[in-house]
């Protein structure tokens, strides 16, 4: 794992009504339970102060909201350390993720124990299934966001890799044509609203950005849902139901 390039120019977070079915409204996007809270997509440990207004959101049970605390500062401190190769929190580049890692002594031991040299290299071995839990928490929220359609089953497909390591290739592919989405989505619902009055400063590229450098996504429906996310301009997600 390896740093990545300069994603695109933010845009500012514009807010959209959620006038879509309202027979997909009301449980948790996470697990179908009670609708209990409002979880941030992506979780503010992921984003620095001044936070953007209306970020995304997803109903949540409490289980779900808190449940996923722990994976998720685990990811945004991985990211952090391998960006800058190393886990001393005093020179990381990101004050919150620093502050975590230094009064977190158990998360920065496991997140120094994925840290290996190799031929004089820094490589890096995460914890799969914790990046795999975030990809999907991530994807089901925004699904939910712009779409209105919770996909409560399994994915069909969960892709994770550093940027810097696809392919030429396989960057174009992922990165996407610009365009909002392939399918008029449902209607009412936040992404039909982009579609029918939106500006071309909702996207960038065919990105919503969130927070400059910080997160970026993608919601489309060709070949089914599929989500598209960057994480610190580093880390590309791709989730899929089809």
């Amino acid at each position: 794992m390896t740093t990545g390039s300069r994603g695109p120019p933010a845009s500012k977070m514009r807010q959209w009504p959620d006038d879509g079915d309202t027979r997909n409204k009301g449980f948790c996007a996470h697990c179908g339970g009670p609708e209990q809270s409002r979880d941030h997509n992506p979780s503010k440990i992921f984003l620095d102060d001044p936070l953007p207004d209306n970020l995304p959101v997803a109903s949540s049970c409490q289980a779900c909201n808190a449940g996923f605390s722990d994976d998720e500062e685990y990811v945004a401190c991985l990211m952090e350390c391998a960006i800058a190769g190393h886990v001393e929190p005093a020179r990381l580049a990101r004050a919150s993720v620093a502050k975590t890692l230094s009064s977190n002594q158990r998360l920065r031991r496991e997140i120094l124990a994925a840290r290996r040299e190799e031929d004089g290299t820094v490589v890096w071995d995460p914890n799969a299934e914790r990046l795999k839990r975030i990809a999907i928490k991530l994807a089901r929220g925004l699904v939910d966001f712009e779409l209105n359609e919770p996909q409560l089953h399994a994915p069909d497909g969960v892709g994770i890799v550093p940027l810097i390591l696809m392919s030429d290739d396989a960057r174009r592919i992922f990165e996407g044509e610009p365009g909002g989405f392939a399918l008029w989505p449902e209607l009412g619902s936040r992404a039909f609203h982009r579609v029918l009055l939106g500006r071309e400063d909702d996207f960038v590229n065919g990105w919503i950005v969130v927070q400059q450098d910080r997160f970026r996504y993608r919601v489309s429906q060709e070949d089914g849902m599929r989500v598209r996310m960057v994480l610190r301009e580093y880390l590309a997600l791709e989730v899929g139901w089809l």
